[in-house]
This record gives C-alpha cells, sequence and structure tokens, in this order.
C-alpha cells in the first residue's frame, strides 16, 4: 500500500502538471484531528477547475492516481437529483488499498461553498485564488445540546416505535423489525447516547458518522450494553435485544433529562414496556 505520503505526492505532482487544476483541498477523516489514524482512512479531495466538462469528458485522467480495482460515479447515478454545472465526483477504490473520493467543482462554487465544511484544509493555491482558511475543525459535527421539546419527543419516539417492534416480532417478520429496531427506535437510543457524551464533555466532542466513537466516553458496561442490542435473525435474541434496548434507554434517558433540569416520562416508558411484554408471552394461537 502506498504511504500517505506518497499519496499526498502523487495528488499534488498531478495538480501541479495539469494547467486545469487551479487549486487543491481536503476535507473529511484526513483533516480532523480528533480522529484515529488509520491506513483505510478515504482521501477526499477536490481539485478546483475552470471547466468541468472537459475532466467528465476525459475518460482516461483518474487512472493517473493509480490501478483502479472498481470505482463509482456518483454524478451518473439515477439517485442523484444534482447536476454536473458546478461540481463532479469519481469514488476510486485501487489495488493497494488506498481510495480517493475526488471531486473537481468550478472556482464560483468552490468561492460559495468552501467555507460549509470547517474541515477543509488546502493544499495547493497556484494562483492565490481561495480565501485563507481556518485551521480545520470538527467543531460543526459536536454534539449539540437538545431543547426540551428535542429531548420529550426522542423518548416519545423511542417508545412508540417499540409497538411495532412487539407486533413484527409476534408476527415473526424479522425483515420488518429488523427495519423498525435500526431505522425508528435504535436512533432514538443512539441519539439519547450522544446527548449523555455531549453532557460529559460539554458539548465539546464529535461521536463520528453512526456515532462510531461513543466507545471513547461512554462506560464500558453501558458500551457492551448498546453492543448487546444489535441482533441476527434469531427470535429469541432479538426479543432479549430489544429488552437490552429499552433498559438502556431508560437509562440514558433518566440521565440526560436529570442532568438538562427535566423529569423523564416514566409512566410512558414502562406503558410502553408492558405492551412488549404482553407481545412477548402472547401465544399464536391468538391470531
Amino acid at each position: 500500500m502506498r504511504t500517505e505520503s506518497e499519496m499526498y505526492n502523487l495528488i499534488l505532482n498531478i495538480a501541479k502538471k495539469d494547467a486545469r487544476i487551479k487549486a487543491v483541498y481536503m476535507n473529511g477523516s484526513r483533516t480532523n484531528e480528533n480522529v484515529p489514524k488509520d491506513i483505510f482512512q478515504d482521501y477526499d479531495v477536490v481539485n478546483v477547475v475552470n471547466d468541468i466538462k472537459r475532466f467528465i469528458e476525459d475518460k482516461n485522467w483518474i487512472h493517473r492516481f493509480g490501478e483502479i480495482l472498481y470505482m463509482q460515479y456518483p454524478d451518473e447515478s439515477p439517485y442523484n437529483p444534482r447536476g454536473k454545472e458546478n461540481l463532479y465526483g469519481w469514488l476510486m477504490q485501487f489495488t493497494d488499498g488506498n481510495r480517493i473520493d475526488l471531486t473537481v467543482q468550478t472556482l464560483d462554487f468552490t468561492l460559495a461553498h468552501i467555507g460549509d465544511d470547517k474541515l477543509c484544509k488546502i493544499l495547493l493555491d497556484k494562483e492565490n485564488i481561495l480565501p485563507k482558511a481556518d485551521a480545520a475543525t470538527d467543531c460543526q459535527y459536536w454534539v449539540k445540546k437538545p431543547t426540551k421539546e428535542q429531548y420529550f419527543a426522542v423518548c416519545n419516539e423511542f417508545w412508540w416505535c417499540t409497538n411495532n417492534i412487539a407486533k413484527g416480532l409476534w408476527r415473526k417478520e424479522i425483515p420488518y423489525v429488523q427495519d423498525m429496531t435500526n431505522y425508528h427506535v435504535r436512533k432514538q437510543l443512539i441519539t439519547m447516547l450522544d446527548w449523555k457524551v455531549g453532557i460529559l464533555t460539554k458539548w465539546t466532542v464529535s461521536t463520528g458518522k453512526s456515532s462510531k466513537y461513543l466507545y471513547r466516553w461512554l462506560p464500558e458496561k453501558e458500551w457492551q450494553m448498546f453492543l448487546s442490542t444489535y441482533f441476527d435473525s434469531s427470535l429469541d435474541h432479538a426479543w432479549r435485544s430489544v429488552f437490552d434496548m429499552c433498559k438502556l434507554f431508560e437509562i440514558e434517558a433518566q440521565y440526560v433529562g436529570k442532568n438538562l433540569g427535566w423529569v423523564y416520562n416514566e409512566k410512558e416508558g414502562k406503558a410502553a414496556l408492558s405492551f412488549l411484554k404482553y407481545a412477548h408471552q402472547l401465544s399464536q394461537d391468538n391470531s
């Protein structure tokens, strides 16, 4: 695998030799000093150019970056609504293990949006066309303190949607249960865990994409309990995990409420849990 310094040299040398490229900047995990460094971090690179069309029509220029194992053209997807007038991208996985997510952008678009992501780091500016960038920071991704309304909405959504999990498990509809758990109920649990981390750190950290860094701040027992909420296709495993999820949510919701000055709605949680227990013990003969 090519080293980080080799990759940076390659990215910059290509830009320096190509008159069409006016500037280069990066964002993403490699510009974030709070992210653990490893060999699989992507290189999120933006080349500032005058004419995007020429790069799109040139089918060979991206091969300068290395031997491509496989790739994606996100802007060619029928599910991507953005146009190609201002930016265009190539996601490239190379045979040596490195990956570059490369975008070309017009100067006008860059000047209007370069400040949108505060993890921006300018690598090259041939003609001093870019504004001076502050030191890269992930502050815009820090956990935000909730309002009272947000707190109670998350609590209500968590408990209300366990109703659907209960019915799905009783019906043995594992695909539905997985979706309801992971896209609705778990989302509320993770939000509550994020808020706990915010309280512990005085709202000065990001828990990362998909809150993957929660383990850094949660007590080990709670982290392991959180991991236990992920289940496979077994109905018994799913029931156990859902009950663990409820127990953990109650712990965290009480903690967050207490620390932010709000009284957790214990009655709501117990009522929802009672329905879960009812469905769990209900015989299949009651159909």
